[in-house]
């Protein structure tokens, strides 16, 4: 008898450094209003809440511990969700800068990104004439001249001081099929153990487009470096990408991740009021494919994390 599929994990990322305050007026920019999507979404089924900070004068992304602690002990209070900091930062943000908070607060998860690239949506500024900010459109068209680092060496020191100084597990960033195998040298070279929790990324400029075939083509490659009982496979899709390609994962027996960060539309034409619409969305997908979802006890169990008192 074959055994039933796993139940999925729902990740959301709230608000991340992309997106800007003109695109979207329901884009989370206070410490406050990240505090309350973030709630609301966890309230809605999502296991893991992904976490950046904002200026909270400007909405502008920013690496500051101090804009972190305004609300990540609130979400953590009013939530049993794991939360998952963000190493990535911004492409504008040192390395040191964006482990500043990560290694203050050593939470169960982070997110860590397996390669730099081209990492760009500059393309956007043509469609506004007009900015909430001035920082704004030369943010966005300055993405064309950037590098998103992340060297081996960068990876490594994250891995020992963060990883093995702090015992948090990682949510593994793949952009493209050499990250996979980026992620299966660290292993080989004992940087990392499973059980791995690894999030295709498809439909950002720079990495792999958001075609289905590249979906089949990264799972099956993940299987073949890590066999499928040593990993979970999670999918992100950028932009109007994002709800076709969920639903594609979870059909293959993945896991999702929704949230402003990631789009900021909840259907064609219609920006998403919050995270918490996007969650109820795919979990709807997801029930309606006869797919359980995951709560923060299972997640840490799935991933073996280290635990929320911990």
């Amino acid at each position: 008898m074959a055994s039933p599929p796993d139940k999925v994990i729902i990740s959301c990322a709230v608000t991340g450094s992309v997106h800007t305050p003109t695109m979207s007026p329901h884009l989370a920019l206070t410490p406050d209003q990240i505090a309350e999507q973030a709630i609301e979404a966890a309230e809605a089924g999502a296991a893991i809440l992904h976490l950046h900070a904002r200026d909270p004068i400007d909405g502008r992304p920013t690496p500051d511990p101090k804009v972190f602690d305004q609300f990540v002990p609130r979400i953590r209070a009013a939530t049993d969700a794991v939360i998952n900091i963000t190493t990535g930062g911004s492409t504008r943000m040192t390395l040191d800068e964006r482990l500043a908070y990560p290694l203050q607060a050593r939470p169960e998860m982070c997110s860590l990104n397996m390669g730099s690239m081209n990492f760009s949506i500059h393309p956007m500024a043509r469609k506004y004439t007009e900015w909430r900010h001035d920082w704004e459109k030369p943010h966005i068209e300055g993405m064309e001249d950037l590098i998103f680092r992340n060297t081996f060496r960068d990876i490594r020191h994250i891995l020992e001081v963060l990883g093995r100084g702090c015992g948090t597990r990682f949510e593994f960033e793949c952009y493209d099929v050499g990250h996979l195998y980026t992620l299966a040298h660290l292993m080989d070279e004992g940087l990392v153990e499973g059980p791995l929790f690894i999030q295709s990324i498809f439909g950002i400029l720079g990495g792999l487009g958001a075609d289905p075939e590249n979906l089949v083509t990264m799972r099956t490659t993940a299987d073949r470096l890590f066999g499928r009982q040593n990993y979970r496979f999670s999918v992100l899709g950028a932009g109007r990408h994002q709800m076709p390609l969920l639903t594609m994962a979870a059909v293959l027996g993945g896991n999702v991740r929704v949230g402003l960060e990631d789009s900021l539309y909840l259907e064609k034409g219609r920006l998403a009021r919050s995270c918490a619409e996007q969650v109820r969305k795919i979990r709807r997908i997801l029930e309606e494919l006869s797919l359980e979802v995951a709560t923060p006890a299972e997640v840490r169990a799935m991933l073996a994390l280290k635990g929320r008192d911990a």
